[in-house]
């Protein structure tokens, strides 16, 4: 079966892909005078192009059968975790100062698009190498995007469970949304429209950007790992851009598109109201980024009196819209932080929030983006059964009011999302001890495992009193946590699908 997954299209497609794009960070490289990197990345892409040619032309004369949705699971799951040994070996040799492991680990968070800094000096990489980690988060955003409508969709899986009628993992009642066609042609047809529109966004943040003040390379790193929330950055952060204030405000319009798939598409309506209004994931999105920072914000200003500042309107006001900024760059999973995060915090007399950070971060996004966490719409469907529940404590033979759709919801949705959350957290348990048990303290254990699972890599920097340092983590260590970024990536449940029977007798 490993072998059949090896030989799938997809595979080779992904493959020839990062063999192309390696071209990129060369030419930059030759640009820069920086030969040695240059000659990395160009060698690699010769060497992928060779190798995927010489299997492509042994597989030329073998009949061609569309693959199975969960064969294409298989093959995401396997392009996540063997891709990145493709895709680490220019990095590793254009640093020349870091082991393998290292340079694997680098290209797992950011194919994963969690981010995990694991250097936290940005001067120790060289521009072209910080611009192919840009290009890496970039490419696995589109990859899980375009994969979470092509893939998960007809499976029942990545949040579409909620809202399905049919058992997660077992295909049908989503199907009817998308085009009822073969998973190659399926995988086409989503590619064709999503990339330009992935791409288009993209180039647009980085005019924006450029125009804001940041040089070309930030500007474009930034606005790919916001489109993907990778949290990637050159310079250490959002916060320490040229752009300023007009740079964040425009990178947390762009950070909007993670709260959920129809900000800019109509494809996984989970009401029967259009529009994003009605949208129950946007809502809810829209109430945290919104309440949470005004709860900050109370004791920001209280603080503020207190200590008799004579500047309070103008710190109250970036106290707030710090807030607003962090909270849904950590809440789409991103985790870019304010430049007025830390002048909030001081003023106020705020400590470390990193419950609150962690909070958000494994709530997440939406269904269908390229944010991780739980997902916006599995919270809802909790929140619906809890709300029913209350109201059955006072009037136990009371009928609920809502249509078809929000009962399916919260009823048998509540119940599949509850299932979901239940595993994140065994996940999250048994990922902390298994840190705990190869010697890491058990509080930055913790942290770890939900910035690995929740794809929220800048958690380690920020959640704890002291930043993470990734690099000096053991090896042992440093695999988990790259197993950690692919079952946080895929999930949980389409980690089961896997081990479905059917599978693995083909």
């Amino acid at each position: 079966m490993i072998a059949r997954l090896l030989t799938f299209p997809l595979i080779l497609i992904l493959a020839g892909i990062a063999a192309a794009a390696m071209l990129i960070p060369a030419t930059h490289a030759l640009v820069q005078r920086d030969h040695s990197v240059a000659q990395a990345f160009a060698y690699s892409s010769v060497l992928g192009m060779t190798l995927i040619f010489l299997v492509g032309l042994a597989l030329s004369g073998r009949p061609r059968s569309d693959n199975s949705d969960l064969e294409n699971l298989g093959s995401l799951m396997l392009a996540l975790t063997g891709l990145p040994l493709f895709l680490a070996l220019p990095f590793y040799e254009g640093l020349e100062t870091t082991s393998y492991l290292n340079a694997y680990f680098e290209m797992v968070s950011s194919l994963t698009t969690t981010g995990a800094p694991i250097f936290t000096e940005p001067g120790r990489l060289t521009d072209s190498l910080h611009l192919w980690r840009g290009i890496v988060g970039w490419f696995g955003g589109l990859l899980m995007w375009i994969a979470a409508a092509a893939v998960l969709a007809p499976l029942n899986l990545g949040g579409f469970e909620v809202t399905a009628s049919a058992e997660p993992g077992q295909g049908g009642g989503q199907m009817e949304r998308f085009e009822r066609a073969s998973s190659a042609k399926r995988l086409a047809q989503v590619t064709l429209r999503l990339a330009p529109l992935y791409a288009g966004l993209t180039a647009a943040l980085w005019l924006m950007l450029m125009i804001g003040g940041d040089r070309p390379l930030v500007a474009i790193v930034h606005a790919m790992s916001t489109m993907a929330t990778s949290g990637i950055s050159p310079i250490g952060g959002v916060q320490n851009a040229q752009s300023g204030f007009a740079g964040e405000a425009v990178v947390f319009l762009f950070m909007l598109f993670a709260l959920s798939r129809l900000t800019f598409s109509s494809d996984t309506v989970t009401v029967a109201r259009p529009g994003l209004h009605n949208d129950p994931e946007f809502r809810l999105g829209a109430a945290l980024v919104l309440g949470v920072p005004l709860l900050i914000f109370a004791r920001h200003w209280v603080g503020a009196f207190d200590v008799d500042e004579t500047e309070n309107l103008a710190m109250a006001g970036a106290a707030l819209w710090g807030g607003m900024f962090t909270v849904l760059s950590f809440l789409s999973t991103t985790g870019f932080e304010s430049a007025s995060w830390d002048e909030a915090r001081g003023w106020s007399g705020l400590g470390t929030p990193g419950l609150i950070l962690m909070g958000l971060s494994m709530v997440g996004g939406g269904v269908a983006t390229t944010a991780g966490g739980v997902k916006l719409l599995r919270v809802y469907a909790l929140y619906l059964n809890g709300q029913r529940e209350m109201e059955r404590l006072v009037h136990p033979s009371s009928v609920g009011r809502a249509g078809a759709g929000s009962r399916r919801i919260r009823r048998r949705g509540a119940f599949v999302a509850w299932i979901f959350f239940m595993l994140f957290a065994l996940s999250l348990a048994l990922v902390t001890l298994t840190l705990a048990g190869l010697g890491q303290d058990f509080e930055e254990a913790i942290i770890l495992s939900v910035a690995m699972l929740s794809t929220t890599g800048p958690l380690v920097s920020v959640a704890g009193d002291a930043p993470i340092n990734l690099l000096v983590l053991s090896q042992p260590i440093k695999l988990v946590l790259c197993a950690a970024m692919v079952v946080g990536r895929l999930e949980t449940l389409a980690i089961i699908a896997l081990l479905n029977p059917s599978l693995w007798r083909r």
